[in-house]
């Protein structure tokens, strides 16, 4: 009995498989014709069955099943062309190159995050023109859906096609005109880059500084705006993905609106995972990535800017300094009616965002808030009990990002390197001061799981342990448990009121 059949032994019928795995039932009959399930679902199989087909058993079945049997450089001469006489041979690599497979980890450090098997499937169908028509409609069904997830009816409201280093540069480019101030708010790495864009861009920064690891002043906000009334804008990161540290993005727009700036914030982390408020909130420019919270491949920024930003860019009297950030151009590109010609889209990662949106919305954004919220608790219990204390005050901390103080005399490069070789498990590591200091454990989209709570709290107790550490193997997943018993209770409790 193959791996296919025996799932549809464990659920009953083909079409209980499917709602298993929120797949069409065509899938999962092609499986059966094919006599296998494709390798890239096997730790969801292993996930979903709760071990009983393991995710080496899918693998090793559809490597037997479709063998992989490319060769970068064929043992025969084609056309009669031997290598040793081939004028190119010299530029070959003399290394052996096979098809690339990476190894299955479990991601839990700053980005990018394991992606859905649905987002994975998606991404792999053919590719199509970029102006075709059934790629337009699509297009503005992702519009729509980073409305949702952005809680926003701005109409400028679309992917960019990089990472989101690339939607911070465009919100400053198109913002940002030399000569203009702009009070930059630093708390951690990312809003030194900010710092960074704003003087490529031929500003003049006003820089407000907060300790790594602690939220940005408003104090201080109000204060440098009363002192440089001319401000145009105000940056500042919303959640930080080098401390783990959240700010209040309402009170700082609010602020920076109340002496007429314009306000660019950073959602990298914080989208889908914590609440980001578009519009209750009133903000002017915003920017997030692809492969944090929404668990989808790196290299795409979703974006949206109000329209006091598209008056202020159309006003603006020099040219934007960059043609493939021009604003003005992309709005023709995205715009509801007949696209012009910009730039060729990533369509398949587009795919794959579509996908990946669409699996939030179906868990619905409040849903998908509470479930790294929740899963952050019991990482937290787990993490405390083995004596471990958090760099950010609790009422600041991301259940996103959580960044652990190392404890003294441990080297915390050799526990992430053993966490990988001996668990499969990535970690993040400390930035600029923090290097060597902290450790940072993502719970991100498709990564904030219960599984993976407990496969980090097991193996990072048994590597700290076995370096000498007073952590007792099974104290922390019990307060992770524990936890988790907790919360359950009052959600029956919350639910038994509200009847």
């Amino acid at each position: 009995m193959n791996c296919v059949e025996r799932l549809v032994e464990i659920f009953g019928t083909q079409a209980d498989v499917a709602r298993a795995f929120q797949l069409d039932r065509a899938v999962v009959h092609h499986w059966i014709k094919t006599g296998y399930v494709p390798a890239r679902w096997a730790g969801e199989v292993e996930r979903v069955t709760q071990g009983r087909i393991h995710a080496m058993e899918i693998i090793h079945e559809a490597s037997v099943k479709n063998p992989v049997r490319v060769k970068s450089r064929p043992e025969d001469a084609p056309f009669g062309i031997y290598p040793e006489s081939d004028p190119m041979t010299q530029f070959a690599p003399t290394k052996r190159i096979q098809s690339f497979h990476p190894p299955q980890r479990t991601l839990m450090g700053p980005g990018p995050t394991e992606i859905h098997p649905r987002v994975l499937t998606t991404m792999s169908q053919p590719a199509i023109g970029y102006l075709d028509p059934v790629f337009v409609e699509m297009m503005e069904e992702l519009k729509s859906l980073l409305r949702y997830a952005y809680q926003t009816k701005n109409p400028l409201t679309f992917p960019l096609s990089g990472p989101g280093s690339v939607g911070m540069e465009y919100c400053f480019v198109n913002m940002v005109a030399p000569g203009d101030k702009a009070i930059i708010c630093q708390n951690g790495v990312f809003g030194g880059r900010m710092l960074e864009n704003a003087v490529r861009c031929g500003g003049v920064p006003v820089v407000i500084e907060d300790k790594w690891g602690e939220p940005i002043d408003p104090q201080k906000l109000e204060d440098a705006l009363k002192k440089n009334p001319d401000a145009k804008v105000v940056a500042f990161v919303h959640a930080e993905t080098s401390t783990g540290c959240q700010s209040d993005a309402k009170l700082l727009t609010q602020i920076a609106h109340k002496h007429g700036a314009l306000v660019i914030v950073d959602a990298v982390t914080s989208l889908g995972g914590s609440p980001v408020k578009v519009d209750e909130w009133d903000i002017d420019a915003i920017y997030s990535a692809s492969q944090k919270c929404l668990s989808c491949t790196p290299g795409l920024s979703p974006v949206s800017f109000s329209e006091r930003v598209v008056e202020h860019v159309k006003k603006r009297k020099d040219k934007i300094h960059s043609w493939f950030m021009d604003m003005n151009l992309l709005l023709g590109y995205w715009n509801a009616g007949t696209r012009t010609y910009h730039h060729t889209a990533p369509t398949n990662a587009l795919f794959a965002l579509h996908e990946a949106l669409l699996l939030i919305r179906e868990e619905g954004l409040e849903n998908s808030w509470a479930r790294h919220m929740r899963h952050h608790f019991a990482l937290k219990a787990g993490l405390e009990a083995m004596g471990l204390k958090f760099l950010v005050k609790e009422q600041y901390q991301l259940p996103q990002m959580n960044a652990v103080l190392c404890p003294e005399r441990v080297n915390e490069e050799e526990v992430r390197r053993r966490l990988l070789a001996d668990f499969g498990l990535e970690i993040g590591a400390g930035l600029g001061p923090l290097k060597g200091k902290i450790w940072r454990f993502g719970l991100m989209g498709y990564s904030c799981r219960p599984d993976n709570v407990m496969l980090c709290l097991s193996a990072l107790g048994s590597v700290l342990a076995d370096m000498g550490l007073p952590v007792h193997v099974g104290d922390a997943e019990a307060a992770a448990h524990g936890a988790y018993a907790q919360m359950h209770v009052k959600d029956a409790q919350r639910k038994k009121r509200a009847a």
